[in-house]
């Protein structure tokens, strides 16, 4: 089983909450299964860059014109696109550690799926739409937030973006563990409600580890 795991977080680990739920997620999931690979993606060390005009040429162009030629500055701006992809078409699951910053996700982790979700990369488009070209299967949404959000809220952009930009490419399998409530100006409990999310990490890694041994078993 091979697992890419994308933190879009520049804060140490004991200054991070979402960090440390990602610890928690890890090393439960190591403990019950080691044999697992793991690829490690931290946003703040390989910065993705911005949607460029070449970028979007190179990517979408052929889409329309199959013979279309990409210029060199147009290869030149898919580089990180072709890196990243390469590692994600190799998982089968992925997770995404990250802080929800005004009600979103980090712009780090919006310009990392910009990147990585092209046509050609992870998916193909054709008539009746787009075709996934990955084998990823589940999504591990590890979050923490300043706010306290219920399901489905309205103010949470975060996780509404990331399932419908992995549900177009057939991502449709989102876990979710999240800490919210810790900014503790506003909530006296953020350290009932941090444990909490971390027992939640526990057991989506305990999820997915039974699940890994049952496809190996059946394998």
């Amino acid at each position: 089983m091979n697992i890419l795991h994308v933190c879009a977080n520049p804060k140490p680990t004991e200054q991070s909450v979402s960090k440390q739920l990602a610890a928690r997620f890890f090393g439960k999931l190591m403990e019950m299964n080691p044999d697992v690979e793991l690829n490690n993606v931290d946003l703040y060390q390989e910065k993705p860059p911005y949607y460029s005009n070449d970028l979007f040429r190179r990517m979408w162009n052929p889409v329309l014109d199959p013979v279309y030629e990409s210029s060199k500055a147009e290869e030149a701006a898919a580089h990180y696109a072709t890196k990243q992809a390469e590692l994600f078409n190799a998982a089968d699951v992925l997770v995404l550690t990250m802080p929800m910053w005004n009600f979103s996700a980090p712009a780090v982790m919006k310009a990392w799926i910009d990147q990585v979700l092209s046509p050609g990369l992870t998916f193909e488009l054709n008539e009746e739409g787009p075709k996934p070209i990955h084998k990823i299967k589940s999504l591990v949404l590890l979050v923490a937030s300043g706010g306290v959000y219920k399901e489905d809220d309205e103010r949470d952009a975060l996780a509404r973006q990331v399932s419908a930009a992995f549900g177009f490419v057939g991502i449709d399998d989102v876990r979710i563990a999240w800490a919210d409530g810790q900014n503790p100006l506003f909530n006296n409990d953020s350290e009932v409600r941090r444990e909490m999310a971390f027992d939640a990490a526990e057991e989506l890694a305990e999820e997915l580890a039974e699940e890994m041994a049952e496809e190996s078993s059946e394998g």
